[in-house]
Parts: structure tokens; sequence; C-alpha cells
């Protein structure tokens, strides 16, 4: 699939209702997690299981750059206020499927959560816990910023080690 077959007007945005699978396409459903992605990187990781070849360092980059982002043709890795805006629109906790409800009324959006790939070795954490999903611009020079959920709040200005593997929700461009 690649692309939604719409995409949902949130906080001034229009955003996918699926995560990012392989590089260039959508994952089938709004409930799947789609691959993890390190940051500034477009190799994708998969949703399950032990992984090997993982690169435990921080991409040194200042921006996700345009030929690494793992999106499709037309939508990009979300900056941190285009976060923050989605954020804003509303957010609760969806117990049963384990993930964020972003929106309000008929503009809504899950968002799984996915947990993390730990930095040092790729392994899965905090998966049906934790949404944790990068946004295109860093922080520190081995941090950048993210999306965090859980079943008591949200966060848009929250950072992680570049290193990291998170889940991508794109915005149209």
């Amino acid at each position: 699939m690649d692309a939604p077959e719409l995409g949902v007007e949130i906080g001034g945005y229009t955003w996918a209702t699926r995560n990012v699978d392989t590089p260039g396409k959508f994952a089938a459903n709004p409930e799947d997690p789609g691959m993890y992605y390190q940051w500034n990187r477009k190799k994708g990781w998969q949703a399950t299981g032990a992984v090997a070849g993982w690169n435990s360092s921080p991409d040194t980059g200042t921006a996700w750059v345009s030929a690494n982002d793992p999106c499709p043709a037309g939508w990009q890795v979300p900056s941190q206020a285009q976060y923050t805006a989605l954020r804003i629109a509303g957010y609760i906790w969806e117990v049963t499927k384990k993930g964020g409800i972003f929106g309000s009324g008929a503009n809504t959006i899950f968002l799984p959560a996915t947990g993390w790939r730990n930095w040092s070795d790729g392994s899965l954490s905090n998966v049906d816990e934790n949404g944790n999903y990068w946004s295109r611009e860093q922080d520190f020079p081995d941090m950048a910023y993210e999306l965090i959920f859980n079943s008591s709040s949200s966060d848009a200005t929250a950072t992680r080690y570049k290193a990291f593997g998170h889940s991508i929700r794109c915005v149209k461009k």
C-alpha cells in the first residue's frame, strides 16, 4: 500500500492513518506497528523478534535529511511542532487496542504503543505500554525529539538517544 486511503486533518496538518512499514510503504492496518527506524536512517527493522546488524552509534546529522526519510512520496517525518499540534488537538489512551487516539470528533488517528528498539542491541522494550515516534529534528547532538505517550500522558518535547529504534507516523508535506 503506497498511501492511506485518506490522510486525516488534525491540528492544521494532514496525518497518515498508518505507520511506515518498509521504506516508502505504509503498514496494512492502522493497528500495525510498521517497522522501527533509527533517527535519520532509512533502514527499517522488523517489529518482532531479535535483529542482527544493529548500529548502536547515533547519526551525526542535525536534521532528518530527505534522502533518509522512509515516508512514501508526498509525506515526511513530522517536526516537533507538528507533534505538539497533534497532542494539543486531543489525546486519550485506548485500553483495548493499546495505543493513543489523537485528535477529536471525526478527525482522529490511532497510534499503536509500539515501544522501542534499544539503542545498544536493538532489543524490543515497552511494546503495548509506550508509543515512541521520531521527529525530524534533533535536540542535542546525540538526541532527537520524539512523540512519547502511554496510559497516563503524552509529550512532544521529550528527547531520546538517536540510536534507539522508533516508529514513524508521517505527515503530508
